[in-house]
Formats: structure tokens, C-alpha cells, sequence
């Protein structure tokens, strides 16, 4: 299985992965999914494994552009719907390697459960 990153094309940590496995010569598909759609296909499985809490990112631009309602009581059912709602919620990237889930980047991280 080829791995696969999840993520936003433009944002600077997607770059930032993405230079990071290049240069440690790891083959990997990109998947865009603002523009593919697939992330509601894969919050039920990216949320078991990895934390619903984990997946949301609260500190993005988008987080910040929700309304006071929006932002409130937020369990992984509201999380879910956000998310699905409004992809650039998940924090990036998304690194599933077929037994890992790696969610964010640091290259440590990377270093460890990739070499």
C-alpha cells in the first residue's frame, strides 16, 4: 500500500511534510481533500484512530471564523459535522501509512515511525 497524506495543497505545513519525505526518499499519494471530498468517508476511521480531539484543529483560521454557537459544546458528533462541513477543520497533515495514523507534522515524529 502507498501511503497517503491528507491534507490542503497550499498550507505551509503540508509543504513542509511534503519536503520532509521527499527528502527521506518516502513515496507517498497526495490527497487534496478540500477539493476531493473524502473526508467525510474517512472521519469515522481517522477519529478511532487517531481522536476526534486530535483531528480538530481549534487554532486554524477556520476555527476562528465559526460562530460563538458553532465553537460551544463540541463533542466528536459536532466535530464530525464541522469537519465534513468544513475540511480545513482537520489539522494537517493527515499521514495514514496503512497501520499508522499520523496527524499534524513534526519532524521528529516522522523520523521515528517512518525510518
Amino acid at each position: 500500500m502507498t501511503m497517503k497524506i491528507y491534507g490542503i495543497r497550499n498550507c505551509d505545513t503540508m509543504k513542509k511534510a511534503f519536503a520532509w519525505l521527499e527528502a527521506n526518499g518516502i513515496a507517498y499519494e497526495f490527497v487534496d481533500y478540500k477539493k476531493t471530498g473524502v473526508a467525510e468517508a474517512h472521519l469515522p476511521d481517522w477519529c478511532a484512530r487517531a481522536g476526534w480531539e486530535t483531528l480538530l484543529n481549534r487554532r486554524g483560521l477556520m476555527w476562528k471564523k465559526l460562530s460563538d454557537a458553532e465553537r460551544a459544546d463540541v463533542d466528536e458528533a459536532k466535530a464530525r459535522t464541522l469537519m465534513t462541513q468544513y475540511p480545513a477543520l482537520i489539522k494537517r497533515p493527515v499521514l495514514d501509512t496503512g497501520k499508522l495514523l499520523l496527524v499534524g507534522f513534526a519532524p521528529e515524529t516522522y523520523a521515528q515511525n517512518l525510518k
